[in-house]
């Protein structure tokens, strides 16, 4: 595949978007004089509104392996990878509603530390070690990887050049800490989403144009007619990609533990609310799930449609590797090298915007977790707030150099999206048992906790081993099923009563306004499985 490069008007407008970004980063590092406390730095406590909460947790979460990875899976799948989206929109709905006040009303800053005062420092410090291997060596690996192709394919860029270039701009928002972050994000939200919506008019319209029409209405209908069977949401088991999306799993199994634990139990995601007050958490909840419910179309369609083109003839030397094997994940790097110019800087500038923006949130909480709740608890516990902060640094430092070594060797993956799901969904099953079980069942001992830790990967490697024709999402769900009843068993056969947190049922109440925008996620989202199942 070639790619085109930028020409001098796409410079200027990706240069703008930069000098914005950081220019508006520095002064709010400035401004706001900060980094007095560690929860200042790793927190922002009680500085972000609602709309800079809700464009941090999209703008943490949409990445390159959106953009590549779910466009290359919209190539080779369809609308059917959307559930991943739609579904985290109703997800959000119950982590407003029942996750959030818990973690608020008990100060939560970590998750282990939440595990910690609810079951033991043991149990804490063993999911702490997880969450930070997978954090580093899948999450910010694989996004640093995909951000890095997508430069290499989109505009020509050095595949090394252009993971050292991400990696340096990522540490430099992220070293001033989440107000930065969260802030910033806000600028990354709007531009990867008018550079996104940029691409899917240009794909829209040359769908159009090659069948003799013109407009993207046009097109969106041709998408419908030429490729029917990428237009349905629950998968057949006879359909070639059962595996990654099996059929009902997706709406009414598994696909809940999965969200459920990507949104509500994460340090990644939850730690955009955890220094704001309830009310303003679930206002940039809310205002993320509707942002959600807009992301397949600025990354899914672009994949159908270049799925549609590459088999009327076009793009074939394009979607190959060096092989001839057509490689889903080159669908969107194709459709951005035929932006016409200006646009093609815009639409540049939002890929970076996800990538950089999902770095630095990554590496964040990578900080967070290995300052607060590793080198504080076992190496220092008298540490100052500032050396604490200095730590931070340090890890995010550390962090990114290791994405930087491991990164190429993702190259001979198909659909890394696919990858980043799977792997992720060997910790998720235990993960979500001990925050469940542990936030609502007061029965829920420590020795429980402690052996859902350490089976969930076991069992799940098992499953993935010797019964791989099992999807990866239906593996998850027996797994979660499994360690739920082992977990309750063991809580039941010691008798006797465990730690709990404070939880004020009061807190579970919601504003008259949230209702009503919960209700109208819910009739979206009904009538798109609905239309579309």
């Amino acid at each position: 595949m070639h790619a085109s490069g930028l020409h001098t008007l796409d410079y200027a407008v990706f240069f703008l978007y930069f000098f914005i970004v950081a220019g508006y980063g520095y002064w709010i590092y400035r401004r706001k004089q900060m980094h007095n406390t560690a929860n200042d730095y790793f927190l922002a406590e009680g500085a972000l509104t609602y709309w800079a909460i809700g464009a941090s947790l999209i703008a943490s979460n949409i990445s390159a392996e959106h953009f590549i990875g779910m466009s290359g899976s919209g190539f080779a799948i369809g609308l059917a990878i959307s559930t991943y989206e739609w579904m985290s929109a109703a997800t959000l709905l119950v982590v407003a509603v029942f996750f959030i006040p818990v973690y608020l009303k008990n100060r939560i800053y970590t998750m282990p530390q939440f595990l910690r005062e609810r079951y033991s420092p043991l149990v804490a410090t063993l999911m702490a070690v997880f969450w930070l291997l997978l954090y580093v060596f899948v999450n910010l690996t694989s996004i640093l990887y995909l951000g890095a192709l997508a430069l290499e394919l989109s505009v020509g860029l050095d595949f090394n050049v252009a993971i050292w270039g991400l990696s340096v701009f990522a540490i430099a928002i992220t070293l001033g800490g989440m107000r930065v972050i969260g802030y910033t994000d806000v600028i990354q939200v709007v531009v990867l989403i008018l550079g996104g919506l940029a691409t899917v008019y240009l794909a829209l319209n040359m769908v159009a144009e090659h069948f003799g029409s013109s407009g993207i209405i046009s097109g969106l209908n041709l998408l419908r007619e030429k490729a029917p069977a990428h237009f349905h949401m629950i998968l057949p088991k006879e359909h070639p990609y059962y595996k990654d999306l099996p059929g009902l799993t997706v709406l009414i199994g598994a696909m809940w533990v999965n969200n459920l634990n990507y949104w509500g139990c994460n340090q990644y995601i939850i730690q955009r609310t955890l220094g704001a007050d309830l009310n303003t958490a679930r206002k940039g909840i809310l205002f993320a799930a509707f942002l959600k419910l807009l992301i397949p179309v600025i990354v899914v369609l672009p994949g159908i449609s270049a799925f549609i083109l590459h088999s009327e003839g076009m793009f074939q030397a394009e979607m190959a590797d060096a092989n001839g094997i057509v490689k889903p994940d080159y669908a969107y790097p194709t459709l951005l090298q035929l932006l016409p110019v200006g646009m093609k800087g815009a639409a540049f500038a939002a890929l970076i915007a996800a990538i950089v923006a999902s770095l630095a949130g990554k590496a964040n909480s990578i900080a967070t977790i290995f300052s607060l709740d590793i080198y504080k608890r076992y190496f220092n516990k008298e540490a100052s707030e500032a050396k604490l902060v200095q730590i931070g640094r340090i890890t995010i430092v550390v962090s990114m150099l290791i994405a930087i070594l491991v990164a190429p060797q993702l190259r001979t993956l198909e659909q890394v999206y696919q990858f980043i799901q799977e792997y992720a969904s060997f910790i998720t099953p235990g993960a979500f048992s001990i925050f469940l079980l542990g936030m609502f069942w007061r029965r829920t001992t420590a020795a429980a906790a402690l052996a859902g830790a350490l089976l969930t990967i076991p069992l799940s490697a098992l499953f993935k081993f010797f019964t791989p024709e099992i999807p990866f999402l239906d593996r998850l769900g027996w797994v979660f099923l499994m360690i739920m009843v082992l977990m309750v068993g063991i809580s039941l056969l010691q008798k006797k009563e465990s730690k709990m947190v404070e939880i004020d049922a009061k807190l579970f109440r919601v504003e008259p306004a949230f209702v009503v925008g919960g209700m109208i996620i819910c009739g979206i989202l009904t009538a798109l499985y609905t239309i579309f199942w």
